[in-house]
């Protein structure tokens, strides 16, 4: 497995902190790879041959998550899990689960590690953590602290500067969606009557006084016009809807019920056999709509989701972030055939896009976050006054052009934000149009190959390779194709086969790969070695990517966003 060039990036520098700092927090968004970003660092720290290491998670899912990945990327590099299932350490990498390792009695059991990994680190600060890192740092004082989180803002304030004196990288949410591995979001700021009232409504420690937001949003009136504004913007689209308090949910998905479109309710009092029963309904079953509180801003994705409603404001960036990032996942059409997602529509009935102005966010290990005006523009056609991240205004229509790039953030990208051509250019992999007409690219290893191809208006992400059947990796948009591809290319091949600087891929073609080719090519002076494999490769798989890239045209597509 070989890692995207931006992870490598962040790899390095996480590995170049802690051996400055002794410890370190990076930061990445969803969709980013962070499990596959921290194994390589993970294997990098125990590169020496004799170190360990614990990785921490505290849900059980994720455990066996990073345990696989893992695996993946270290091959060789033993591992072991301390659970409620089984207590090992014998693994030069355990994966432990926060809950059971915080017991004393688990403590006293723990060798002394050379490197302690925090997944989900904004959860550092809780008292359960800090228990585990004084241990680890009793037993071993030079051990480092590594910290991974998509939000390093906590919405309590507290601070992670006693955990983390530095941050290694931070790769925000414009920057996955410029590479091609999120959708961009599509916001509209609604003022249904209620926002002057949101806007004088108390703050606790850690958010709005919740039960003030109720009084307000939770009211017939208010929900109908919820709903049609739902229906005329995203009614065909699978939605998750964020409210108050479990009252103002039950009123919402009554509301929806009743408006004849399919809504289920989630909330933290049900039963985990209830919520996971109500929410196969949304992802498995008939269910259009799936209404919440609190307990799908984190650790929840399901891709086809492709529209979040707000009807609650967020005193944090970092709770709206994650409720906006339910929503930008891509789909992986072998798990989902015939869904096409190309963006996600926000619709904000609170404050919260207005306060904050855009999905961006600083890391502050202070525990403190910018408070203030949020930047706004002016629509040049009704002249209504917009968060600066909007993109297309609520009152009457206007689209700002992609150009302007106020699509994803209000404030300027990193130089290594990636446009297409950055995404073919820093590949690993040489990409070669295949027939001149920019309809078709491919790129080969030495096992695997991948490509993208155009076909009425849609563009389709394939890979294949020795021992790999044919596979549709994304369909939708170029870029996000693109990124499918090359990620499946990385995924399938090793550092020995991302060879595309090789002096001899320019060189003229084999009088073996002509054999293989239309006579024409033969005739062809600009033609290389390289471009003559990418071409005998499609002509190899030409059968299985047309019914591949036929197939998923030809298919009813449940979602068109």
């Amino acid at each position: 497995m070989i890692l995207r060039p931006r992870q490598h990036m962040f790899v390095e520098r996480s590995v170049a902190a802690l051996h400055e700092h002794g410890n370190t927090l990076a930061v990445a968004s969803t969709g980013f790879g962070k499990t596959i970003a921290l194994s390589a660092v993970v294997g990098r720290i125990l590169a020496d041959g004799c170190s360990k290491a614990c990785v921490l998670a505290h849900r059980d899912e994720l455990t066996r998550q990073n345990v696989q990945k893992f695996s993946k990327v270290n091959l060789g590099l033993s591992t072991s899990v301390v659970d409620a299932r089984g207590k090992s350490w014998r693994g030069r990498a355990t994966f432990a689960m926060v809950p059971t390792l915080a017991r004393q009695k688990n403590l006293d059991t723990m060798p002394e590690l050379d490197l302690l990994v925090i997944d989900e680190a904004h959860h550092a600060a809780a008292d359960s953590y800090l228990k585990i890192i004084a241990k680890v740092k009793e037993l071993n004082p030079g051990c480092f602290i590594y910290g991974l989180t998509a939000t390093a803002n906590r919405g309590d304030r507290k601070a992670l500067r006693p955990i983390f004196s530095n941050v290694a990288d931070q790769v925000r949410l414009g920057e996955l969606i410029k590479s091609g591995h999120l959708v961009p979001p599509r916001t509209f700021v609604l003022d249904i009557g209620t926002q002057e009232a949101l806007r004088n409504v108390k703050k606790t420690v850690s958010d709005f006084d919740m039960d003030e937001v109720s009084r307000i949003m939770n009211q017939a009136p208010v929900t109908e016009a919820v709903i049609q504004h739902w229906k005329e913007k995203a009614s065909d689209r699978k939605t998750v809807v964020f409210c108050s308090t479990v009252d103002h949910a039950k009123n919402v998905t009554e509301a929806f019920n009743a408006a004849d479109v399919d809504a289920v309710m989630v909330h933290g009092e049900l039963a985990d056999g209830e919520r996971r029963a109500t929410l196969a309904r949304f992802e498995k079953g008939s269910a259009t709509v799936v209404v919440n509180v609190a307990v799908l801003t984190e650790g929840w994705d399901y891709q086809p989701t492709s529209c979040v409603v707000l009807l609650r404001p967020s005193s944090y960036k970092s709770t709206m972030i994650q409720m906006v990032g339910r929503g930008l996942r891509t789909v992986d059409p072998a798990l989902f055939p015939g869904v096409v997602k190309t963006d996600c529509i926000v619709l904000d009935f609170g404050i919260s896009s207005l306060l904050h102005g855009s999905l961006e966010q600083d890391v502050n290990l202070d525990g403190k976050e910018f408070q203030g005006e949020a930047p706004t523009k002016k629509c040049p056609e009704c002249e209504a006054i917009v968060p600066l991240s909007v993109r297309e205004c609520p009152l009457c229509g206007y689209v700002w052009e992609r150009e302007e790039r106020e699509d994803v953030s209000s404030e300027p990208l990193s130089d290594f934000v990636m446009l297409e051509i950055d995404l073919l250019n820093r590949s690993n992999f040489l990409w070669c149009d295949l027939f001149g007409d920019d309809a078709a690219l491919m790129a080969n290893g030495f096992n695997a190959w991948g490509g993208v191809f155009f076909l009425n208006g849609r563009w389709h992400g394939v890979g294949g390779g020795k021992n790999l059947p044919a596979k549709l990796l994304a369909v939708g948009e170029r870029t996000i194709c693109l990124a499918a591809a090359d990620d499946w290319l990385n995924e399938n091949e090793s550092e020995d086969a991302a060879h595309k600087t090789k002096r001899w891929l320019r060189e003229a073609p084999t009088d073996r790969q002509l054999q293989y080719l239309p006579v024409e090519y033969r005739h062809d002076h600009g033609l290389n070695r390289y471009k003559a494999s990418t071409l005998i490769t499609f002509k190899f798989n030409k059968r299985d990517i047309q019914g591949l890239v036929f197939g998923a045209t030809t298919q009813p597509e449940r979602l068109i966003a």
